[in-house]
């Protein structure tokens, strides 16, 4: 009964979705005559911008940010359409990374190769929409507008001060020097070490800005220096600087463009997105016909097509499969799931050749193993290239490096080859809000994992050298697999350390600078083939696709998984979680951090030795 109530349910609120109000069908004598079409000016609204693509077919509440992949194959478009006469880009509350600018700029590039110009108009610029716009044909502020150039700022959270005031002491170690993921827990600010790794990132990562904006503005990095340290600006005075081009309203660009393509010119806000559903709404079986359609999944594409698949690594690493989110909100990467993957496009006759995209700070070391395991399936049949996103860094350094060759960024963050370990002894927390625990334990080291104390001399010495095991482990793959590549022997690249793109590749640790399209031109390239398709593996589900597969807590075998089994009891609110979001409002980028700091502890409870980078954030 419950079952048929949530069917009538759906069907009723996917009605609301997609049937417009009735009104009289258009016939044939009614359509006007053919006419030359008008120009068209393709319209690119940046907001958020994500890795991972998502089907935004029937999405109810709020829609995901587009894929880069996505994005970029809208904006390549561009080039070759004779319809379209020029761009124009509009930037929202965006957020994207450093790595994702240097993608998207690429495809700027391309639409300007093609002899169109790319026009931009904005409210205000900050640092990451300066270096994205600043290569484009003409950019305009609006009047009274702000220009916030003015450099990065990073921090990482220490919490040490926190634990010792609720009573809780943190024990853990590392293997190398430079492996600080540790340090925000165990310490009240950063080693020396950490210091001079945070130096050499952030010189690298401005550095690639600069040069970045001095490209795309064609002048000396000398005179972007100039600019950033005089931030911030008004509109006004940015534009006598050369910083931008124009200062006007959105309105009178639009004015600007029908005057110079014609009154009739389009301006396509949808430009090259995937068109909805034609439906016949005026019978009463139309909404029973799609939602037979989406129940039946899309429609199978005619075998024998070469294609080029892209499998996905993006978010913490862990082992197990992942509870279907209607609502795309969990980006973890399970290891089962991409294995699952790898081992589908293995065995896929029609896919030539395999991108790894991965855009990860690492995790489980187990669930980082398995991944591995499986790109060396991949690799033994058909070429396996990586391509990094913005952060592929310890664990997701360790799933990355099996592959022949490796693009990334040169702002990718990457490297950090290390092993982290330790618990939480929580017992003086306890005691001080009246909890006392009595314990027995069986065994020398029982209480090892347990939460009431610290390691014990013996229990630290059994501990290191596990972890010493599996940084071997990790630096023997390396080794073995990028050779003389190396420019470095490897401990003096490894413990810890990590790097930009441009650096790693300095270092021998990545192959070639480029992004996600650069690495399927690659592979293709690699395979000999020219004429062929771009397939997500695996592939993206739309809304009632994962809501279903939510009810049912089916993965595709129809097994249902322990990830699924213990989700619900797992969730819980605490005073954390209530105040986060509150929080979040004020001060964003720091909330985002300490979120990542307690995924990286979840994952640590889990798995006890896991491979993480240290946390850190860039604000503009």
């Amino acid at each position: 009964m419950r079952m048929k109530v949530l069917w009538v349910a759906l069907v009723l609120m996917f009605s609301a979705q997609v049937l417009p109000a009735a009104g009289p069908k258009e016939t044939k004598a009614q359509k006007k005559p053919d006419k030359k079409p008008a120009a068209v000016v393709a319209v690119f609204s940046f907001g958020a911008v994500a890795e991972t693509p998502k089907d935004e077919e029937f999405v109810f509440g709020e829609k995901p940010g587009e894929s880069l992949k996505d994005l970029i194959a809208r904006m390549d478009k561009v080039a070759d359409d004779k319809d379209v006469k020029a761009c124009l880009i509009l930037i929202g509350n965006a957020r994207f990374n450093l790595a994702q600018v240097e993608e998207m700029r690429q495809a700027v590039d391309r639409i300007k190769a093609s002899g169109k110009k790319v026009h931009a108009n904005v409210d205000s610029l900050s640092m990451m929409s300066y270096a994205l716009l600043s290569d484009v044909s003409c950019i305009s502020v609006v009047p009274t507008g702000s220009v916030w150039i003015m450099g990065f700022n990073a921090e990482s959270p220490y919490v040490r001060g926190l634990l010792d005031k609720i009573g809780v002491k943190p024990d853990f170690m590392t293997c190398g020097k430079y492996k600080s993921a540790a340090e925000i827990l165990m310490r009240k600010g950063p080693s020396p070490e950490s210091q001079q790794m945070r130096s050499w990132l952030m010189d690298s990562l401005y550095e690639s800005y600069v040069k970045m904006v001095a490209e795309g503005r064609k002048v000396t990095t000398e005179k972007v220096r100039g600019w950033i340290d005089g931030g911030p600006y008004s509109a006004a005075t940015a534009k006598k600087l050369g910083i931008i081009d124009d200062v006007m309203h959105r309105q009178d660009l639009v004015a600007k463009l029908k005057k110079e393509f014609g009154e009739d010119v389009k301006f396509d806000k949808k430009y090259g997105k995937k068109k909805s559903r034609d439906m016949d709404f005026s019978s009463p079986f139309a909404v029973f016909k799609i939602w037979g359609e989406i129940l039946s999944g899309p429609k199978k594409k005619k075998p024998g097509k070469d294609a080029v698949a892209i499998v996905y690594v993006e978010g913490p690493i862990v082992t197990g499969s992942g509870r279907p989110d209607p609502f795309g909100n969990d980006q973890t990467a399970y290891s089962t799931t991409i294995r699952k993957a790898l081992d589908e496009v293995t065995a896929d006759d029609s896919v030539k050749a395999v991108v790894l995209r991965v855009h990860s700070p690492g995790g489980s070391a187990t669930a980082s193993e398995i991944i591995l395991d499986a790109t060396k399936r991949v690799k033994a049949k058909k070429p396996l290239v990586v391509s990094m996103g913005g952060v592929a860094g310890s664990g997701g350094y360790y799933v990355a490096c099996g592959a022949d060759t490796i693009f990334a960024d040169a702002s990718t963050i990457t490297g950090s080859i290390g092993v982290v370990g330790g618990k939480l002894a929580t017992t003086a927390m306890w005691n001080k809000v009246g909890i006392n625990w009595d314990q027995s334990k069986r065994g020398a080291n029982a209480d090892m994992l347990s939460s009431s104390d610290i390691f014990s001399p013996e229990q630290r010495k059994k501990l290191q050298a596990w972890m010493d095991e599996i940084y071997g482990v990790f630096k023997g793959h390396v080794v073995a697999i990028r050779g003389d590549r190396l420019k470095k022997k490897i401990d003096e690249i490894a413990g810890g350390r990590v790097y930009t793109g441009r650096q790693a590749l300095e270092l021998g640790l990545v192959d070639k600078i480029g992004g996600l399209e650069d690495a399927i031109a690659f592979s293709a390239k690699q395979a000999k083939i020219k004429d062929y398709d771009i397939r997500v593996v695996p592939r993206p589900k739309n809304f009632m696709e994962l809501l279903l597969k939510d009810i049912s807590g089916q993965e595709d075998n129809g097994s249902v998984s322990q990830t699924v089994k213990t989700a619900a009891a797992a969730r819980s609110t605490s005073l954390l979680d209530a105040a986060l979001p509150l929080l979040e409002g004020v001060e964003p980028h720091r909330v985002k951090a300490v979120r990542n700091v307690l995924q990286q502890l979840n994952t640590l409870e889990q798995e006890r030795v896991i491979l993480a980078m240290p946390e850190i954030f860039i604000a503009e």
